[in-house]
């Protein structure tokens, strides 16, 4: 637990390009969402951010905090998903020395981090129930006590959730309190699937290849007329996400100057096959992450700079490190 504390205590490095698929939008439905969130971003109401995996729910709350009157202040996010109900109220609300094994020091939680800023609370659906109930008195009281201490700290922090599940249904289950629902979404913001938006997916791929191209060390690598038209026809049920992947796989292993289809999703077949063929990649695309990651980590002084190269963030550096069992990778050895 303290490995992966130290890690989450580190600073969120985000890529300045992660928000160019809703800045740059042309999309009639982006445009709309993009208006109503710069209303809202004026205000200090909390909002909700809704919408399949992979659209972007993350850069569109980055981008909210910078439309606001919090914008010099700290933006803070923490991802509800993969960690115990124990760390993750460490992690949000800070402890005392003494309150767990292992506990220390006193240790602040994002929350206070966040303090005059906004803090994005990532898949909120997966927060337990007593988390909930304790965000819940935060939300209301603008209070909280860290783990261990019965002491009030007054917190002025902006919550943005985000959720790629139906809360509606989760709050019908008994998973998700109601109370904390209609708190959580006095504004609440559906970011749409990268199917509904066709119009953005060449300028975004274009994007991607720039900048993948450039990690990858390709220069003048480029998408010829045949693999734009394969970009266009897949329906991209990974989304944003999805296409950045296969951009990356694309570059990392087409030999030619020109990224051909065969280095692009199988799209000319229907979903179900297109499903099957992405799920036969998927070894290959781990094999592919796995081998850059490898070769990153050894080139960088610190977890902090792979992340910063890889454009993730530091946990999610640590949680790959952890799938592809690379704790032991001689380098980075004060990360």
């Amino acid at each position: 637990m303290d490995e992966e504390r130290e890690d989450l205590d580190r600073p969120m490095l985000r890529p300045a390009d992660e928000f160019v698929p809703l800045l740059e939008s042309n999309a009639p439905v982006m445009q709309r969402l993009l208006e109503k969130a710069k209303r809202a971003a004026a205000s200090d109401a909390t909002i909700l951010l809704t919408g399949e995996s992979g659209t972007g729910k993350d850069a569109l709350a980055h981008q909210i905090h910078r439309w606001s009157a919090r914008a010099e202040c700290p933006f803070v996010t923490v991802n509800c998903t993969g960690h115990s109900e124990h760390l993750l109220e460490s992690e949000l609300f800070g402890h005392m020395r003494g309150a767990f094994n292992g506990a220390n020091n006193d240790q602040p939680g994002r929350l206070e981090a966040a303090h005059g800023g906004s803090i994005l609370l990532d898949e909120i659906s997966d927060l337990s129930v007593p988390l909930q109930t304790k965000l819940l008195h935060f939300i209301k009281q603008q209070s909280f006590e860290r783990m261990g201490s019965e002491n009030a700290i007054t917190v002025d922090a902006r919550i943005i959730a985000a959720s790629s599940h139906d809360l509606v249904s989760e709050v019908k289950a008994s998973r998700f309190r109601e109370d904390l629902y209609y708190r959580l979404g006095v504004i609440t913001l559906r970011v749409p699937a990268l199917r509904e938006r066709k119009g953005d997916i060449l300028p975004l791929a274009t994007r991607m290849l720039a900048g993948a191209t450039v990690r990858n060390h390709r220069p003048g690598l480029r998408l010829p007329p045949e693999a734009s038209s394969a970009l266009l026809r897949y329906r991209w049920p990974g989304n944003i996400r999805e296409l950045r992947n296969v951009i990356e796989r694309a570059v990392v292993l087409c030999p030619s100057d020109v990224v051909t289809p065969e280095y692009l999703p199988d799209i000319g077949s229907d979903r179900s096959q297109a499903s099957s063929t992405t799920a036969a990649l998927s070894p290959r695309l781990d094999d592919i992450e796995r081998e850059q990651i490898i070769r990153v980590m050894a080139e960088s002084p610190t977890l902090e700079s792979a992340a910063h190269k890889l454009g993730i963030n530091v946990v999610t550096l640590w949680r790959r490190r952890k799938r592809y069992r690379l704790d032991s990778t001689p380098h980075l050895l004060k990360d």
